[in-house]
């Protein structure tokens, strides 16, 4: 696919636990035949390396994010395939690299998803600040009237951050928590990791198959599980 043709997602991944959320989120868009665009925080790198083990490293991106989408929310290794077709299309920007593609209004992309989302986040976004790329991306977003969904991941909540939230909503974004639900026959971490992710694909408009999704019949999670 040409740059001019390529319409990514951009994928923010901020400092707030839950970095199989966004493993979970990456392998569904690259799943339905999607692009990204992924910016990985300072904060994030920390977290991603005490949830998992994994460094984050720049010049090294590829390799780490196969063994980051590779991994299960158990933390066993090598639990999905990750084939190397579907990374190239995935682009990696420095979180403090403020002249990147998605710094720009004028770079097509469909949209934004920040998963995990912290309260530190929100705030640099409801606020309107840059001071990261992340932050910025999300700002664009906003003012290109793209898709914005903030899986906000944090308890409890501040009264500020609900503000914060409100304002979010009010600026035309998804303020998605990542509550997983429990009607989908939820057996294993990985069930309750994917059904957050199939809500934030939901709300993006994108092709899954995450979770069993709800048909007005009551105990059909229980059936599945027996």
């Amino acid at each position: 696919m040409s740059q001019q043709q390529r319409r990514p997602w951009i994928v923010g991944v901020s400092g707030a636990s839950g970095t199989p959320f966004a493993a979970s989120v990456l392998r569904g868009l690259l799943d339905a035949g999607e692009s990204v665009d992924l910016v990985v925080s300072r904060a994030s790198r920390l977290t991603l390396l005490d949830e998992t083990g994994i460094a984050f490293r720049d010049a090294h991106w590829r390799e780490d994010l196969r063994s980051w989408l590779a991994r299960g929310a158990d933390g066993k290794p090598d639990t999905f395939a990750v084939g190397g077709g579907a990374l190239e299309r995935v682009r990696h920007w420095a979180a403090g690299d403020l002249a990147a593609g998605p710094s720009s209004g004028s770079y097509p992309a469909k949209g934004m998803l920040i998963v995990p989302a912290s309260t530190a986040c929100v705030a640099g976004v409801a606020l309107g600040l840059s001071k990261d790329l992340l932050q910025r991306a999300a700002s664009v977003t906003l003012k290109e009237r793209r898709t914005l969904v903030v899986a906000v991941r944090e308890t409890p909540l501040s009264g500020q951050t609900l503000k914060q939230m409100v304002a979010l909503d009010e600026a035309g974004a998804v303020v998605l928590p990542a509550s997983p639900a429990f009607y989908a026959g939820a057996t294993h971490i990985q069930d309750l990791v994917d059904f957050v992710a199939g809500r934030v694909l939901d709300a993006a408009r994108v092709p899954h198959r995450l979770y069993r999704r709800w048909e007005g019949e009551l105990g059909g999670g229980s059936r599945e599980r027996a």
